[in-house]
C-alpha cells in the first residue's frame, strides 16, 4: 500500500493493485485514488470503493484524520467520461452524478477532518473533491479546473462544492471560463491551505495530519460538525447553536481533561 511519504509528483503504482488503497498509521488513514492510466477518474466502481471506504472509517475509532491523494501524475481527472459515454442513458447518468453527490455528502459529514494531497491536475469533479475535503495542500505544479463549459456540460455539481469554498466571483470565473488555475491562485482563491516545492508534499501533509490526530477524537467531530453547519446559519441563529455546541462540549470529559491539564501545565490524556 501507498504511505504518507510516498515519493511526489507521481506516488509509485504497484502492479494489479485495486483501485482504491488504504494505509493507516498514528490515528491517520490514507486513501490513494489508483487509477493513474486513466488520472484517478471517478468511475462508478471508484466511488463505490472510496464510498466504501469513508463509512467504514466513519465507525473507526481508531481514526482521527483521514488523506486523501491520488496514484500517478494526477490527482484526479473527474468523472469517468469514458464509462458514461459507453452508457449514455438517463438513469445511467443520473446515477453517477447522485453517487457522486452522495460520496462528497460523506466527506462533509464525517467525524474525522480530510486533508486533500493534492500534485498534478484536479479537474471537474476532482476540483470539487479538493474544495469538498476540510482542507486541502497542494505541490507547486499543481493546477485546478472546473472545465465543463469548454465541452458542452457546465460543471453544475463541482459548483456546489466550489462555491461554498472560494468566493463567489472566484468560483464564477473558473466555471464561467473554463480555464485552469495555478497552485499560487488556488491559494489565493482560498481553495488550498497550503502551496509547498514538490519534493515537500508529503512532509508538510504528513505534519498537518499528525498535528490534527494529536487533539481529541470526539471534539475534532463535534468542531467539524458544527463549523459545517453554522457556516450555512443566519448569524443569530448560528450564535445560537454555537453556544449550544459549546456547552455539550464544555460537559464532555475530553473538555474538562485539556482545562485540567492546561491548569496544570502538563499533557492532556484525551479519552480513545
Amino acid at each position: 500500500m501507498i504511505a504518507a511519504g510516498a515519493a511526489v509528483p507521481s506516488v509509485p503504482v504497484p502492479a494489479k493493485d485495486p483501485i482504491l488503497l488504504r494505509s493507516d498509521a498514528g490515528g491517520v488513514a490514507t486513501l490513494t485514488l489508483n487509477r493513474p492510466e486513466a488520472r484517478n477518474a471517478l468511475s462508478m466502481a471508484l466511488m463505490g470503493a472510496l464510498q466504501q471506504q469513508l463509512d467504514a472509517i466513519r465507525e473507526d475509532p481508531g481514526v482521527r484524520v483521514v488523506i486523501l491523494q491520488g496514484a500517478g501524475p494526477a490527482y484526479c481527472a473527474g468523472h469517468d467520461l469514458k464509462e458514461m459515454r459507453a452508457n449514455p442513458s438517463r438513469e445511467a447518468t443520473d446515477a453517477v452524478f447522485r453517487t457522486c453527490a452522495r460520496l462528497m455528502l460523506s466527506i462533509a459529514r464525517l467525524p474525522q477532518p480530510v486533508i486533500a494531497r493534492v500534485h498534478g491536475i484536479a479537474t471537474a469533479a476532482g476540483c470539487q473533491l479538493v474544495a469538498t475535503c476540510d482542507l486541502a495542500v497542494c505541490a507547486e505544479g499543481a493546477r485546478f479546473a472546473t472545465p465543463g463549459v469548454q465541452i458542452g456540460l457546465f460543471c453544475s455539481t463541482p459548483m456546489v462544492a466550489l462555491s461554498r469554498a472560494v468566493s463567489r466571483k472566484a468560483a464564477l470565473e473558473m466555471l464561467l471560463v473554463g480555464e485552469p488555475v495555478d497552485a499560487a491562485e488556488a491559494l489565493r482563491i482560498g481553495l488550498v491551505n497550503r502551496v509547498v516545492p514538490e519534493a515537500d508534499l508529503d512532509a508538510t501533509v504528513g505534519a498537518l495530519a499528525a498535528r490534527i490526530a494529536a487533539k481529541a477524537r470526539r471534539v475534532l467531530a463535534i468542531g467539524k460538525e458544527a463549523f459545517g453547519r453554522q457556516i450555512e446559519m443566519g448569524l443569530e441563529e448560528a450564535y445560537g447553536y454555537a453556544a449550544e455546541v459549546m456547552t455539550r462540549n464544555m460537559m464532555m470529559a475530553d473538555a474538562q481533561e485539556g482545562i485540567d491539564a492546561f491548569l496544570g501545565k502538563r499533557s492532556p490524556r484525551w479519552e480513545p
